[in-house]
């Protein structure tokens, strides 16, 4: 403080000398940000400006108008036969989003979420399209694809309008500068900039390979386009992570090498194919990975095969890790349900396998996605019971296992009494030390393991037989095919206890 005050007592001293000795001169000075203009990262325009101005006029404002049912508040009080005799009532909502047009004629790409009714009971009435000059236009939905939130517009112009083409996103790279143009909080026109932060990014959707950006994305952008600095659409903006629901920089557009076969096809009034195989499947996560002896996030383990379907016909079982499909390697980037659903339906495609630590390869037909109901009733069904939620009794003599489970052999008295089918072979579990993985992990009292480590066991002694042969190969995790009643079977990877 005191060395601050030094030189500022200084400068007040010798204020008057200065001033007289520099008054000649105040008149050539000049603002400190006159004729200042910041170089630009090497490859990047000094400004989006000339871009944007030619790319905003193709990306629109779509709102819908909804109609929404919503019970009388007054049904069952003295109040309701003046308000409508308890029937439900009917109010109006909107929805707001972006779009950008693709041909000159009026195809419009939007978020298949933009243009469908946001609650239940409700109906999108009409859908409008607003340019950025203000002229309004009522759009027909051609074409959508819910599982990659993919909608297809039409408008009927008075003129040839402006549109984008779309780029190869195929081609971009994590630090690349993109632009989003969009309507965030109704803001139409807003332009943001950020570079690629991710690629192939998942957010839980079978499907999902998401370009991540930091550029701002809010609620309103959905639907807009993520451009290149060659001003091709290389995304749709789609998604946000956020904890307040507002950008915090991680922002998710459906690439274009994604994107636009299913636009091509929805334009031409047709529905999205997807090829099948017929497998339920998990990911060859740290636990199951240690359990097969494999490198993890290498492939994926099929837990079911449904019969009939192109896997099955392949001699696909339970058990198998598929690790590439057609030349394709399967990992967490390139999911196999990704990879298989881009196959043509009805080609035959080779499939690499492991199999009891064998390599193999077989060839199988693919098939037509069905519907989703129809893959719910295959999937495993999933109660308040599951695997990995229960909380676990202690019994003493599980606690003395490695793996923590105590088992008897079956029975048929026990088969009839757990109501599971009458050929099952295997031991059911009487007890899980909830200490421990096995009990982390859900496995209870009643749960039948049909095999450890692929092989069929019928007594406590051959599973802690299977366990002291997985620990010999080093491996800390062996894998349990369990049977629940009412439900499947489900291969389950449990580590073993430290001693």
């Amino acid at each position: 403080m005191r060395y601050a005050y030094a030189i500022t007592g200084a400068l007040l001293l010798g204020g008057t000398a200065i001033a007289v000795t520099t008054s000649s001169n105040v008149g050539a000075q000049v603002a400190q940000n006159e004729g200042l203009q910041a170089a630009a990262p090497a490859g990047a325009p000094a400004s989006l400006a000339d871009m944007v101005e030619k790319l905003q006029p193709a990306v629109v404002n779509i709102s819908t108008k909804q109609r929404v049912q919503v019970q009388n508040p007054f049904a069952g009080t003295p109040f309701g036969n003046l308000f409508g005799q308890g029937q439900p009532q009917t109010r109006q909502a909107q929805s707001l989003g972006s779009g950008f047009i693709i041909s000159a004629d009026g195809y419009i790409v939007t978020n298949n979420h933009v243009v469908s009714a946001g609650a239940e009971g409700a109906s999108v009435e009409q859908i409008t399209v607003t340019m950025t000059n203000r002229e309004e236009y009522t759009a027909k939905l051609v074409g959508r694809d819910a599982a990659t939130d993919i909608a297809v517009l039409k408008i009927e112009p008075k003129k040839a309008l402006p549109f984008v083409k779309f780029g190869d996103s195929s081609k971009a790279r994590v630090g690349d500068w993109v632009v989003a143009i969009g309507n965030p909080f109704a803001l139409s026109g807003t332009v943001t900039a950020g570079i690629i932060s991710a690629l192939h990014r998942g957010t839980g959707g079978t499907y999902d390979k998401f370009i991540q950006t930091d550029a701002s994305i809010n609620q309103g952008n959905s639907g807009g386009p993520m451009f290149d600095m060659r001003g091709n659409v290389i995304g749709i903006n789609s998604q946000i992570l956020s904890p307040s629901g507002g950008n915090v920089g991680i922002g998710f557009a459906i690439p274009s090498e994604q994107a636009e076969p299913i636009v091509r096809t929805l334009m031409k009034g047709q529905t999205v194919k997807r090829g099948y195989l017929g497998v339920q499947i998990s990911p060859l996560g740290e636990d199951l990975a240690e359990s097969l002896g494999l490198a993890k996030n290498s492939g994926e383990f099929i837990q079911g095969v449904e019969p009939g379907k192109g896997a099955d016909k392949a001699g696909i079982k339970a058990g198998d890790v598929i690790v590439s499909v057609n030349g394709q390697e399967v990992n967490p980037d390139q999911n196999l349900s990704s990879i298989v659903a881009n196959q043509p339906i009805g080609s035959k495609v080779p499939i690499v396998l492991i199999r009891n630590g064998q390599r193999m390869t077989v060839t199988a037909v693919v098939g037509e996605r069905p519907p989703e109901d129809e893959l719910n009733s295959f999937a495993q069904s999933q109660d308040d019971e599951d695997f990995s939620q229960q909380q676990q009794q202690t019994p003493g003599k599980a606690a003395e296992q490695s793996l923590g489970i105590a088992a008897i052999p079956l029975t048929p008295g026990i088969i009839r009494q757990l109501g599971i089918p009458t050929d099952t072979r295997g031991i059911v579990i009487t007890g899980v030390d909830g200490s421990t993985d096995a009990g982390a992990k859900g496995l209870r009292r009643g749960d039948v393991i049909i095999s450890a480590n692929n092989r069929p066991v019928t007594s406590q002694a051959e599973l802690d037989a299977q366990v002291k042969a997985v620990a010999g190969q080093g491996r800390n995790a062996i894998l349990l095919q369990v049977l629940r009643r009412g439900q499947p079977p489900i291969f389950l990877p449990v580590r073993m206890r430290d001693k």
